[in-house]
């Protein structure tokens, strides 16, 4: 198991606030990272394939550098800069023109220095006037003439390229190592989260803060990708990581925990609660992570229910498996607990884990490839009116008002999530629990346990409803 990487990779770097996101945003073409006037909104690191005049490469948004024990939260982001400094071919050392060069901008550049990797020092909010003094206070660092540019309004982006031209015209990828670098970096399409390909699965980590979702996928990956630690919402907003599982292309999205709406006052949080909901929307498979220290709680169940309602694959996983107390009443009560609470869906496949120890990733995986399946597949036509003929025959539609109601054929009008549409006449007077017996009968017997279903009706035109009564007939002769 690896994560794929390939093309160049540019770190932007630089203490908290001096607009990184904002400008790692304008090199994606898209609003990928969360951005927001409070200091330190970025915690991760967070890749995308950027595009500049015809310069390609992989662009790495890194935590703002705070000078602080490596222990601490502020430390374990630092780390995560560290490593994304290690990997790049050159770094974007950003400071805030108008507010000047700060002491920790210093400590930030002679720490940079000793790192040994190429430097470019970028002024931003360089517009108008404002910036000037800042500008000319840049040459005491050492580090040459600053590419002045505004990331917000897209100034300066000509003298960035020309700046980045040196460490980035290398020579043509090969064809396998082009189409690695596309699958490991290709992003959302302008307001989506991700782009949709066919190949990669698309799963997003998803629960309550503190689950253990950053420390899952650290384990999955076999790196400390994620900055984790006891903090409870250290993750703020969600971080698309490339990842190949055994040859299966996977796109893993770690998200921020999503904690009852009642409870959210806080602006930043709500941003990330909305970041966590479109990573929903864009998964294929959806992780609903557990703390099995603290069992099923309301707000699990809110949270799997708005992953069903978006009609994604389903998984859940009890992280924690490790420290949990009497395991097997706990897994059965929680089972049981999943059963009443998600009635609308029988099945939903539950896994025991430990992220800290690895223990159970390999049936966590196994679970989320055959959700993925189901919710993919579609029925041929035959057997679908196969099982058509087979329900109506053992439970036959009600009459309704003492008028039979006369249902005719099926068909799937799509996948991902399953979607049918049955077709008959009066389908207005079927009750709701018809309805549902013929989604049940679908999971039973055509293998679609655990995913969402959708299923609609379509009735006939009766003229005699729509007139009234009977039409007129035409006169002979």
């Amino acid at each position: 198991m690896s994560q794929i990487k390939a093309l160049p990779r540019v770190a932007i770097v630089g203490r908290p606030n001096v607009g990184k996101s904002t400008l790692f945003n304008r090199l994606v073409g898209r609003k990928l990272a969360l951005v927001d006037d409070t200091p330190g909104v970025t915690r991760d690191r967070r890749e995308g394939l950027a595009k500049l005049f015809d310069l390609e490469f992989t662009i790495v948004d890194t935590a703002g550098f705070e000078d602080a024990d490596a222990a601490s939260l502020a430390g374990r982001m630092r780390q995560q800069t560290d490593l994304a400094v290690g990997d790049a071919v050159v770094a974007l050392l950003v400071f805030d023109a108008r507010a000047g060069v700060t002491p920790l901008d210093k400590h930030f550049a002679t720490w940079l220095r000793k790192r040994g990797t190429p430097l470019i020092l970028v002024a931003n909010k360089a517009e108008g006037r404002s910036g000037e003094l800042g500008v000319a206070e840049s040459y005491a660092l050492g580090l040459g003439d600053p590419v002045q540019i505004s990331a917000e309004h897209g100034e300066g982006m000509a003298d960035l390229f020309e700046a980045l031209m040196p460490y980035l015209d290398a020579p043509a990828l090969s064809e396998a190592e082009a189409k690695a670098a596309e699958d490991a970096a290709e992003m959302a399409p302008e307001d989506g989260f991700f782009a949709v390909p066919d190949g990669p699965l698309k799963m997003a980590i998803v629960g309550r803060p503190n689950a253990g979702k950053s420390t899952l996928i650290n384990t999955l990956i076999g790196e400390q990708r994620l900055v984790v630690g006891p903090e409870a919402g250290i993750t703020r907003d969600s971080i698309a990581i490339p990842w190949d599982y055994y040859g299966q292309p996977v796109r893993l999205v770690d998200t921020a925990g999503l904690r009852k709406r009642a409870k959210v006052s806080d602006k930043l949080e709500r941003m990330s609660a909305a970041d966590t909901k479109l990573a929903i929307d864009f998964a294929e498979v959806v992780v609903l992570l557990l703390d099995a220290t603290l069992g099923l709680e309301a707000q699990d169940l809110r949270i799997a229910d708005l992953v069903l309602s978006e009609g994604r694959a389903l998984v859940i996983a009890l992280n924690k498996w490790d420290i949990a107390h009497d395991q097997s009443s706990l897994f059965q009560g929680v089972r049981k607990a999943l059963d009443d609470g998600l009635s609308q869906i029988r099945g939903v496949p539950l896994v025991a884990l430990s992220g800290q120890t690895g223990k159970g990733l390999d049936i966590l995986m196994k679970a989320v490839l055959e959700a993925r399946e189901k919710w993919s597949r579609r029925v041929p036509t035959s057997g679908l009116n196969r099982w058509f003929e087979s329900a109506l025959d053992r439970n036959p539609p009600p009459a309704a008002g003492g008028i039979r109601i006369k249902l005719r054929y099926v068909t799937q009008v799509a996948a991902r999530p399953p979607t049918f549409v049955i077709f008959g006449n009066r389908t207005d007077d079927l009750p709701a629990s018809y309805g549902r017996f013929l989604v049940n009968s679908l999971r039973d017997d055509l293998d679609f346990e655990g995913v969402p279903i959708r299923l609609s009706f379509r009735g006939s035109r009766n003229p005699f409803r729509e007139s009234g009564g009977a039409p007129a007939r035409k006169p002979r002769g």
